[in-house]
């Protein structure tokens, strides 16, 4: 029995020049951009825009319902700019009714099996190395690499630790731990970086048991 090689919904609009390979299933409510090249043994479900010369390679899943038990099958995007390419077994989830939309900039490499969940807002030039997991509501900003391993000299880690003990070991609010902090310990990148994303953040800190290295 012939079986077609790929299934492309009729309703999903692919630009002329997109090259879809065997295997691959592309669902309604899909729209992909020029130059685009779609590997094997994808699956691009509702919700997808893809922009202009991305590359998505095999087993990689792109706007999957997200894995988030509030999620009430609203109607909702994963959106990816143009020449984004997407390693293989990566999955990206499209977003929830409180941003509506997951995003991914231009010009990023998703490395294979990287999981980005709902509500995640990628810049541009980013690099995410193999395995990086994103949660739900994580905003990345442009040229960020993150990787799997990242080398910290022992000083760093020592300057963190004292942060993270004022954080979350004494019984200080938020305001006045950063106050702390800020008086009390020299600004550095590191020491900056974790202020800034106290204060910029809509929804707080978790202040779970931290128990640092002795």
């Amino acid at each position: 029995m012939n079986q077609p090689l790929a299934y492309v919904h009729p309703q999903a609009k692919i630009a002329r020049n997109v090259v879809i390979e065997p295997f691959t299933t592309i669902h309604n409510n899909v729209t992909i951009g020029s130059g685009t090249w779609i590997g094997s043994n994808v699956t691009i479900m509702e919700g997808a825009r893809i922009g202009k010369n991305c590359r998505i390679f095999p087993g990689s899943v792109i706007s999957a319902i997200p894995q988030d038990l509030k999620f009430n099958d609203e109607e909702t995007t994963v959106k990816i700019g143009d020449n984004v390419t997407i390693r293989e077994c990566v999955t990206i989830n499209r977003g929830t009714s409180d941003r509506m939309i997951t995003k991914i900039g231009n010009n990023c490499l998703i490395m294979a099996y990287c999981h980005i969940a709902h509500d995640c807002f990628v810049g541009d030039n980013c690099i995410f190395s193999n395995n990086t997991t994103l949660a739900g509501h994580v905003t990345i900003g442009s040229n960020v690499v993150i990787a799997g391993m990242v080398a910290v000299h022992q000083e760093k880690i020592r300057e963190i630790q004292d942060i993270y003990r004022i954080l979350f070991q004494k019984n200080y609010n938020n305001t006045q731990a950063i106050n702390i902090i800020e008086a009390e310990m020299e600004a550095t990148p590191e020491r900056d970086e974790i202020i800034q994303f106290i204060k910029d953040s809509h929804r707080g800190i978790m202040k779970g048991y931290y128990k640092a290295n002795s």
